[in-house]
């Protein structure tokens, strides 16, 4: 399932704003939503109420305003004076529609505080109630008393839908589910089918109550695409069956009072316009009106010149049908027109393309005018129904604004698609939180933020990986609607881009979270495929703000292209950068190339060709040190030290010097870091160093990103560790760091030694057949483990083959004495280390415990 690494992770709407620095589309931009929202009672409508300090009379008053089912009333007689004004539940006052007392004899009398303002009740009444509106009776009495008349549209409710493919003709749908008014419905005679089913919101112009078809004198027949699934008697059967049932599962026509008035339309049959097509909102292409029903609609068909074609996309529009512009609109606004299918050459022209069709453009004065005056900006995020499969809602970037339309960019979304083109008035968008309030499951971000309360405090990079490669084996099945094959074939496609993790990685990509990826990208949009490559290989560094730098976009652009915002996480800390990404497919394998190059690994490493068998750059002979040999050395001057050198070692000295961090008590609530921190690269393969040797440069250099939080700093640990490795013995700390007499030593181990404790069995002397056992192996140190600092642990480790987990120790603090308590479920637990690496950590914890009791316990 491709949803299931992200269900466990709780996505935080306040959480991810602050995260990426965005602000939320105001929620009264989505007016259907508003819409929604109402509870059938609006300010101005009347009612008749029982006066409390009598209870058996009732007087008239008037709504001041609503919230939810609490009703602000004012009785009439009071004008502008707010003294008097009261709340009541619409569940439990004693309202009624104005009528009510006439009908059941009850007595309307004028509340004391009012009487002298009101002489004559009877012509008081006749004035205040002329051309009143009063509040629906059904909303304050029966079944659906105290009622959100959405709430009314209950599964199982009938309605009738307009087929807006094929013809204007409607048939019966089964409300499936109601979220927020969005409706699932299924087509009636297809209970156990749920292959055709629509998402539809209740306001959509197409859908109606029981009923509107024969009022207004359309036929009711199922949609051609169901149509064969049945024999007419059958489809008769069902109508007949509906009929009877009528009353039963009918909607309340008021649900439909706030549906958009459909206007009369001027086009006709064989003008030319721009369109998008609604099934696939990716691109604009030229159509044609291929016939006018009647002066409210007429059907549009996206222009198609091959011969060999064997479908239309043809769709039924109205005058404020949404995604239909005047001829050379795309022009005028700087965007791309898609040519259609078979046309000659990638230049389009309207004048030519008017002139070889022998038609007309349909004139500015057949569509209606459009508004800049919505709320909406760039960036602004929201809730957006992903078209090519509507059961998912996803997060929604503004990526582009035009008059009225915005072009959304979709995260999270199984299967990954281009920019969505959709109207700001889009029944389809929603206002940030809508899932969340309606009980939905909004489609969280592959980086989602996890719950604060859960024991890891960053989301664990194999995880985000996994989410990765679910969602881009979905996208080498990606099927869009034919429409897009513009997209898919044209100039602004990227290829499949191939993670060749047999290449050579370089000083700062992961080898293991390399070979973790999936294995292709794409075929996509350029700049949509680009941003997840790079995405995904920031999060398969050793230092994910590191190689976010190396990426970053110099002040002067390298290729022109599209500057696309890209995150990092690093040891609590965020970082934020723009890069630039090639918008083009003719660029995308030489971007690839000197991408590869900047991160100092094999050119081959990410691109659009796969590296079977052996790489053409023979990259598998390069080591770290041999890189620069072959493609040149880096530009930016480093500060770690070079391989096989020890020009750092004043900086390392200098270290002491800067704010040290207190220390942790007890490592083993500290835990920051998960199994995906260890590298797993193969022996002989590059790993560790690269990524920690370059720290002093890194905490300057990461200053042009954008920090987001604070974090920690503990990198001064490490390189002083690796300053200090080769002069060390190959399994200890150096005997040049003891700074006291033999005999001084022991005075302070014995002391120590009294409030030293150990945790558990496991922390005992071995037995004397393990010593014998471990005899090959006798450690000798050269320091009282007790005293080791964090440095001095990571240096011990450094020096066996666990070295790819020094890492975690120096992100746990973990210092001598804690080193001594650990035990093979405490390593596994606190550590979430398989069972494999924690038995051979532990396997040399066992050894400086051993050579402890030996050398310096008695």
């Amino acid at each position: 399932d491709a949803g299931s690494s992200v269900e466990e992770m709780e996505f935080s709407w306040d959480e991810y704003l602050e995260d990426t620095g965005a602000t939320a589309a105001p929620h009264g931009s989505f007016k259907h939503v508003d819409t929604s929202l109402q509870n059938g009672f609006a300010p101005g409508m009347k009612l008749e109420v029982a006066v409390k300090s009598d209870q058996n009379t009732y007087w008239v008053a008037t709504i001041i305003t609503t919230c939810g089912q609490l009703l602000l009333l004012r009785y009439d007689g009071y004008g502008e004076d707010r003294k008097a004004d009261f709340w009541c539940d619409i569940m439990t006052a004693d309202l009624h529609p104005i009528g009510w007392c006439e009908q059941n004899k009850k007595i309307l009398k004028v509340p004391e505080g009012i009487k002298d303002k009101i002489p004559d009740q009877e012509e008081f009444l006749q004035r205040v109630l002329k051309g009143a509106c009063s509040a629906p009776a059904n909303l304050l009495e029966g079944l659906h008393r105290g009622k959100n008349p959405l709430d009314l549209i209950a599964p199982g409710s009938r309605l009738e839908l307009q087929n807006i493919r094929d013809s204007l003709e409607a048939w019966i749908v089964n409300v499936v589910e109601n979220v927020g008014g969005r409706l699932k419905l299924r087509y009636e005679g297809l209970e156990d089918c749920d292959k055709f089913d629509q998402w539809i919101f209740y306001l959509d112009p197409f859908l109606h109550q029981v009923g509107w078809a024969a009022q207004h004198g359309y036929s009711l027949q199922p949609p051609l695409a169901i149509r064969s699934l049945k024999s007419e008697a059958d489809w008769q059967e069902i109508l007949k069956k509906v009929k009877e049932e009528e009353e039963e599962s009918s909607v309340p026509t008021d649900l439909f009072k706030d549906k958009p008035v459909i206007g009369v339309h001027s086009f006709s049959e064989g003008m030319k316009l721009e369109a998008v097509d609604p099934m696939a909102p990716f691109v604009i292409s030229p159509a044609t009106v291929l016939k006018v029903y009647n002066e409210n609609f007429f059907m549009i068909e996206i222009d198609d010149l091959r011969p060999e074609r064997t479908s239309s996309q043809s769709y039924i529009c109205h005058v404020n049908s949404a995604g239909i512009f005047p001829v050379q609109w795309s022009l005028k606004n700087g965007l791309h027109l898609s040519p259609p299918p078979g046309y000659p050459g990638q230049d389009f022209d309207w004048a030519d393309y008017l002139k070889q069709c022998g038609a007309e453009a349909a004139p500015q004065s057949c569509f209606p005018s459009l508004t800049s005056d919505h709320g909406f900006k760039e960036n602004m995020k929201l809730e957006a129904v992903n078209p090519v499969d509507p059961e998912e809602v996803c997060i929604a970037t503004v990526t582009k604004l035009k008059d009225s339309y915005l072009w959304l960019q979709l995260e999270g979304s199984k299967k990954p698609v281009p920019d969505c083109i959709v109207s700001v008035e889009s029944m389809n968008i929603f206002p940030v939180g809508w899932c969340e309030t309606n009980g939905y499951q909004l489609r969280p971000p592959r980086k989602a933020i996890v719950n604060k309360q859960k024991k890891i405090a960053v989301v664990q990079p194999e995880k985000q990986i996994l989410s990765s490669r679910t969602v881009h084996d979905g996208l080498k099945n990606q099927e869009l609607n034919s429409s897009d094959s513009v997209v898919i074939n044209g100039k602004y496609c990227c290829p499949k881009i191939y993670f060749n993790h047999r290449c050579f990685s370089g000083p700062y990509l992961n080898k293991g979270r390399i070979a973790e990826l999936p294995q292709s990208v794409g075929p996509g949009n350029c700049v949509l495929v680009l941003k997840e490559v790079l995405t995904l290989l920031i999060n398969a560094a050793y230092k994910p703000s590191r190689v976010l730098r190396e990426l970053q976009l110099d002040e002067e652009a390298a290729w022109h292209g599209h500057g696309e915002t890209l995150k990092a996480k690093y040891k609590g800390k965020s970082y934020r950068a723009t890069v630039e990404v090639v918008r083009t497919a003719d660029r995308v394998a030489d971007f690839c190339r000197k991408t590869c190059i900047k991160l100092e690994c094999c050119p081959n490493l990410f691109g659009p060709q796969m590296v079977l068998d052996k790489c053409s750059e023979n990259c598998s002979v390069l080591t770290k040190t041999k890189y620069t040999h072959y493609y040149g050395k880096r530009k930016n001057k480093r500060i770690g030290r070079p391989p096989g050198g020890h020009s750092n070692l004043e900086v390392a000295m200098k270290k002491p010097n800067k704010r040290r961090k207190r220390r942790k008590h007890f490592f083993v609530h500290k835990k920051k870091r998960s199994s995906a921190s260890v590298d797993n690269t193969p022996a002989g393969s590059p790993q560790g160093s690269g990524g920690e040797e370059e720290d002093d440069q890194d905490e300057v250099d990461e200053e042009s990103l954008t920090e987001d939080s604070t974090s920690e700093h503990q990198d001064e640990l490490l390189e002083e560790s690796e300053v200090s490795e080769k002069k060390s013995l190959s399994s200890s700390p150096t005997q040049s760091e003891l700074s006291h007499s033999l005999a001084q030593d022991r005075d302070k181990r014995k002391r120590k030694l009294r409030t030293f404790s150990f945790s558990d069995d496991e922390n005992k002397p071995p037995s004397p057949k393990d010593i014998k056992m471990e005899v090959a192996e006798k450690l000798q140190l050269d320091s009282n483990p007790l005293e080791w600092s964090v440095a001095d642990v990571v240096r011990f480790l450094k020096s066996t083959d666990c070295a790819p987990l020094a890492r975690i120790f120096l992100d746990q603090e973990i210092d001598g004495q804690a080193l001594l308590l650990l035990t093979l479920p405490t390593v596994q637990e606190c550590m979430d280390l398989k069972l494999g690496p924690a038995i051979k950590l532990c396997h040399h914890i066992e050894r400086v415990k051993l050579a402890f009791y030996q050398q310096f316990a008695n």
